[in-house]
């Protein structure tokens, strides 16, 4: 029963991993609304090393449309706007000497809809990724009924496994639907 208890923690973290994923990727998608966490994927060369914007600079959210970058060097904000004019965030920079303020632009309709159907991708990918999670332990479990597991465990197990499999589909579900709720808000 130890080898199955082992076999269901493993599966559940590799669902918790997919989902932790998902979060990541579902920040990085712009909703019109200003979100530091779009700028996580920029890196600027600090002294030859290539490091994330958050980690030569503080970034703020004065207000909704909105990204100011204060960064700690002044010599520093002609790399960080090169290195935001070069990335795919899609906005161009302004500064006034000492802050890079980034105005987030109204998104089109077409636009909403295709990152809407960007994040349903990123869903989709999740739940994959969780389904693959649910089939890995129930080949181990099979393949431990073989061992000698007795059948009514490894049915057990494949209930359970499921139970973990439809918590995890049901929050891939229900971040999905608070991103298309954020992006589709005007």
């Amino acid at each position: 029963m130890l080898d199955v208890k082992k076999h269901l923690d493993h599966a559940a973290d590799s669902m918790e991993a997919c989902l932790l994923f998902l979060d990541e990727s579902l920040a990085h998608i712009r909703a019109g609304k200003a979100n530091p966490r779009i700028l996580d994927g920029v890196k600027v060369d600090y002294y030859g090393q290539h490091v994330p914007i958050s980690s030569v600079a503080t970034i703020t959210t004065p207000d909704a449309k909105t990204i100011t970058i204060q960064p700690w060097e002044k010599a520093l904000i002609s790399v960080i706007e090169k290195a935001i004019m070069n990335s795919e965030v899609g906005i161009t920079p302004m500064n006034n000497g000492e802050t890079i303020r980034l105005g987030i632009p109204p998104l089109t309709e077409d636009r909403r809809k295709q990152l809407a159907k960007q994040s349903k991708a990123e869903c989709e990918d999740a739940k994959i990724s969780v389904r693959n999670a649910r089939r890995d332990a129930i080949e181990h479990f099979k393949k431990m009924q073989k061992e000698g597991l007795p059948e009514d465990e490894e049915k057990d197990a494949e209930v359970s496994i499921q139970k973990i499999h439809d918590k995890y589909i049901k929050r891939i579900d229900d971040m999905y639907v608070a991103k298309e709720k954020e992006i589709l808000t005007v």
